[in-house]
C-alpha cells in the first residue's frame, strides 16, 4: 500500500494547459458522465494509460524474443484483468487493449452504471444517491461514485436496504420511472 504519510498524485495533468480541442472533449465527457472535476477524468486517463503501457510492453517483449508460453501467460493475465472489470470483451487481444478509449473506463464507474440501470434520472442525481448512501452492491453500501464495478458485481447493484428509496412508493422513484430512464 505504501507509507500513509506520503501522498502521491494518482494522475498526470495535461502537458498543454489550453489546448482547445482537448478542453472541449474534456467538457463533453464531464457533462456526459457527471464528473465533479477534471481530476476525475485525468485519473481515468491515467489508469487507461497504465493498461496501454502494459500492452506495449507485452508487444516489445514478444518481439524481443520472449517465449510463446510466457507471452501467453502475461497476455492472458492482462486481458483477464480487463475482462473482469468489463473493459474489454472475452476474446480480446493486445491490440484491443491498445485501442481502449477513456469512455470505456468511465462506463465502468458506479455512477454511470447507476444511471444506466435506471436508479437515477441524471448523472448528478446518480452521484448524489451514491454519496448519500442510497446505493449498494451485494447488499453493502458503497459511497464512492468512482468505484470501478466488476462484471460480476454489475447485476448486484440495488438500493441500500434501510434507504427510504427502497420503498416502491417513494416520490423520487415514481419520478425516475416517469422519466423513462429504465
Amino acid at each position: 500500500m505504501g507509507y500513509p504519510g506520503k501522498n502521491y498524485k494518482t494522475y498526470a495533468t495535461p502537458k498543454r494547459r489550453f489546448e482547445k480541442t482537448r478542453l472541449e472533449d474534456e467538457k463533453r465527457l464531464i457533462i456526459d458522465y457527471g464528473l465533479r472535476n477534471k481530476r476525475e477524468l485525468w485519473k481515468a486517463q491515467s489508469v487507461l494509460r497504465k493498461y496501454r503501457s502494459a500492452a506495449r510492453e507485452l508487444v516489445a517483449l514478444r518481439s524481443g524474443g520472449l517465449s510463446t508460453e510466457d507471452y501467453q501467460k502475461k497476455r492472458d493475465e492482462l486481458v483477464n484483468h480487463l475482462y473482469r472489470y468489463g473493459i474489454v470483451g472475452e476474446n480480446a487481444d493486445v491490440g484491443d487493449v491498445l485501442a481502449l478509449k477513456v469512455e470505456q473506463q468511465l462506463d465502468r464507474r458506479l455512477q454511470t452504471l447507476v444511471l444506466r440501470k435506471g436508479f437515477a434520472r441524471s448523472p448528478k442525481q446518480a452521484r448524489q444517491f451514491i454519496t448519500h448512501g442510497h446505493i449498494a452492491i451485494k447488499g453493502r453500501r458503497v459511497t464512492v461514485p468512482s468505484y470501478r464495478v466488476e462484471r460480476a458485481e454489475e447485476a448486484e447493484i440495488s438500493y441500500y436496504g434501510p434507504s427510504p428509496l427502497m420503498n416502491e412508493v417513494h416520490p423520487e422513484r415514481s419520478r425516475i420511472a416517469r422519466a423513462g430512464v429504465r
